[in-house]
């Protein structure tokens, strides 16, 4: 039992103990958050709950195996993406408070979405292909920026066809910081700057729906839908956050809260709650909690022993930075709703889980960037991986 406990200290000590327990806070976080939504009906809770226990042993499981070792077999996680991916197509479905066709479904009742854990494969396949190019010195080539960009548009167009446009953004937004952060030229960003902003008219008018418009157009109010249609959301989500003041009503007190006046508010408007239960003091605290997570990631980059890990790191920042942004921006009325969680705390058992997992990489490239021998965990007959 001694050498069992002594184990696991060697384990914790090796890792990014902050990093867990920051993580840990935001789903505790989160279960506080739920329990309140559910007044309004719907069972969120258990569900929240299982997916971070499962999420958190295998992200224990990823974080010994070396990142190096899980980069090799890349392939075998672009074949998986694909077959998720197909899977969607053949047998998708659209769950309850969405519109795009995204989930699978799975015995017993839940749900899965692929993209989600695709995400997590795609930080592994792209920071593999940037290590590759940096060896290569083809990193600076037009060539390998176009291979790169290739590589991106692959998730993003098959993800587009699914109608979850807002997760194709991620993957959009995720590729950049990790080309950004491997050293791409900046002049490749202003030529890609400059043909989306010519683009505009193009996207407005051919690639954008009507919907896609009105939530864009809900934003300033074009055509006064914003309390009947399209903006609908935004505008209880702000009223709601503003009702909670500098203290908030406290948790599960929130009366907006527990009528269910912010739909969906469970899920991408997970912070209107924030807003109204915990104030303006809890709602920096989330945010403080959420920066502590992307910050601690981000010092694990740079002190990772190699770009692979490295890139790795930046690549899940960028995941939740993105993410983060992108969700508290659509909950305070500052940009369009494109069906964004905030990580950590918004319900669904697939995000949460699959975050989990990126924290896991992380704490791979944590764990295996130090001389750390006493814990020995066989992965086949012949290896063995130190940590």
């Amino acid at each position: 039992m001694k050498k069992l406990l002594s184990r696991v200290g060697d384990y914790f000590s090796a890792t990014d103990k902050m990093l867990w327990i920051t993580v840990i806070t935001a789903t505790v976080m989160s279960i506080m958050l739920l329990s309140s939504v559910e007044r309004a009906g719907g069972s969120f809770v258990k569900t929240q709950v299982m997916a971070a226990v499962i999420g958190l042993v295998l992200a224990v499981v990823i974080s010994v195996i070396d990142y190096e070792y899980i980069s090799r077999y890349w392939f075998i996680l672009a074949i998986l993406a694909v077959i998720l991916f197909a899977w969607v197509f053949l047998f998708g479905i659209t769950v309850v408070g969405t519109d795009d066709t995204a989930w699978i479904k799975l015995p017993g009742g839940f749900t899965f979405q692929p993209s989600e854990l695709v995400k997590i494969f795609f930080i592994v396949t792209f920071a593999t292909h940037l290590d590759y190019l940096k060896k290569k010195e083809r990193l600076k080539t037009v060539l390998g920026v176009l291979t790169l960009l290739g590589h991106a548009l692959i998730p993003m167009v098959i993800i587009h066809f699914q109608g979850d446009d807002g997760s194709a953004l991620i993957f959009l937004l995720i590729a950049l910081i990790m080309m950004f952060t491997a050293g791409v030229q900046a002049r490749y960003f202003l030529i890609l700057l400059g043909g989306l902003a010519v683009g505009i008219p193009i996207v407005w008018n051919v690639l954008m729906n009507d919907e896609h418009r009105n939530r864009i157009k809900a934003l300033m109010d074009l055509d006064g839908n914003a309390l009947t249609d399209y903006g609908y959301q935004q505008y209880q989500s702000k009223v709601s956050i503003a009702s909670g003041e500098l203290y908030g009503y406290g948790p599960g007190k929130g009366y907006r809260t527990g009528v269910g006046y912010v739909p969906e508010q469970e899920n991408d408007f997970i912070f209107s709650v924030v807003g109204e239960e915990w104030g303006f003091i809890g709602a920096v605290l989330v945010l403080l909690v959420l920066f502590l997570i992307i910050f601690g990631i981000f010092r694990d980059a740079l002190n990772a022993k190699d770009d692979l890990g490295s890139y790795m790191c930046f690549g899940m920042m960028g995941l939740l930075a993105s993410q983060t942004v992108i969700n508290i921006g659509m909950v305070i009325g500052l940009l369009p709703v494109v069906g964004i969680t905030l990580p950590f705390l918004s319900a669904g058992g697939t995000s949460s889980m699959c975050l989990y997992f990126g924290i896991g990489l992380v704490q791979s490239v944590r764990l295996h960037n130090k001389d750390i021998t006493k814990v020995k965990l066989s992965y086949t007959r012949s290896e063995r991986i130190k940590i």
